[in-house]
């Protein structure tokens, strides 16, 4: 059988915080869910600041305006944290428009105050409904938004308005569970139109060009929990990339990601940009981290030394699943401790 093309994790001999000069965090999923901070996020990140590298906290969620992120992040105590390191999808979306749209013209807002600020910010005039005159359509996540709002922007997209969306995430996580997100909302009017929208969220690279313009940095480091779209992001805009376990994605969907989908390293948390990302040695059916160790029998991988959650065994873990992965085509699973 041939063998499809290896991509293996990247390695460090220092810890990352001290490699790049930015990171930029997803926020949902990576440092809190929902009203919550993920524990352990702001001791973490207190101590990569510490080292020197500049933090950005971009989402794609478009509810909140940048001003409420950054204040409920205060709050949660995160580090030396200025308005301007919040970015978010809405701000992208609306230097997109801004772009390419005469100022002060009407725009159709499917959305809520997240929205409405950074478009008029930019001199964009939001309106509610076609009879308006809208010259565009803009759609962000909200948890109001309902029928007859997605209906207006589907007869505004029929009668041949251009159509921004803030991003394209299906789900959202909660501390609830797994929840529909603008993604899912952003399909139904997909279904209604048969449109397809211009996207400034993560996967897309105009988030992260937006970042570097109000944050700065020459060597960044994207960190999210989610592959479709923080890591994805991350290889549409030519940047390395931590994937962390706390949100969406878990060590199996990581595990199973495929050449060209993954990340340049894993840890459990935020505590991985403390950490040193040794290089892993794989023979056969066995891989070493540091002191931890994995081994594949019969399809499953398992941890034979190495704590469960550290980064050395996760990477282990995973480089091992990868290897075995591409030189036989054929998806490894995990053993139940590791799957959890």
């Amino acid at each position: 059988m041939t063998s499809s093309p290896h991509q293996s994790l990247g390695s460090t001999t220092r810890e990352l915080s001290s490699i790049y000069d930015l990171a930029m965090l997803d926020l949902d999923g990576v440092v809190y869910l929902g009203p919550d901070v993920i524990a352990g996020a702001s001791e973490a990140l207190a101590a990569a600041r510490g080292v020197g590298i500049r933090l950005a906290y971009i989402t794609n969620n478009a509810s909140k305006p940048a001003i409420e992120v950054a204040d409920k992040l205060r709050a949660m105590q995160m580090p030396d944290l200025d308005d301007a390191d919040v970015v978010t999808s809405a701000q992208a979306v609306a230097h997109l428009m801004a772009d390419a749209l005469p100022s002060g013209s009407p725009v159709l807002l499917v959305g809520g105050e997240g929205l409405r600020v950074p478009l008029e910010d930019r001199g964009l005039r939001c309106v509610s409904a076609l009879a308006d005159g809208p010259v565009a359509v803009v759609q962000g996540f909200h948890p109001d938004i309902g029928w007859h709002q997605l209906s207006e922007a589907s007869y505004a997209i029929q009668a041949g308005l251009p159509w921004y969306v803030s991003n394209t995430d299906m789900t959202v996580p909660t501390p609830r569970g797994i929840a529909p997100g603008n993604g899912s909302l952003v399909q139904a009017v997909r279904n209604a139109t048969g449109a397809e929208p211009i996207v400034a969220g993560k996967p897309e690279r105009a988030l992260f060009d937006e970042t570097i313009a109000r944050v700065g940095g020459d060597h960044p480091l994207m960190v999210g929990d989610r592959l479709d779209t923080d890591i994805d992001g991350a290889i549409n805009a030519g940047i390395d990339s931590l994937a962390v376990l706390t949100g969406v994605s878990t060590l199996a969907t990581i595990v199973a990601a495929p050449v060209g989908h993954r990340p340049t390293y894993v840890a459990a948390d935020l505590h991985g940009l403390g950490d040193v990302h040794r290089e892993v040695v794989v023979d056969g059916q066995q891989a070493r981290c540091g002191d931890a160790e994995a081994i594949c029998e019969e399809g499953v991988v398992r941890v034979v030394s190495g704590q469960v959650g550290a980064t050395d065994t996760l990477r282990a873990v995973v480089e091992l699943a990868w290897q075995i992965s591409d030189r036989s085509d054929t998806l490894v699973v995990l053993d139940g401790t590791l799957d959890a």
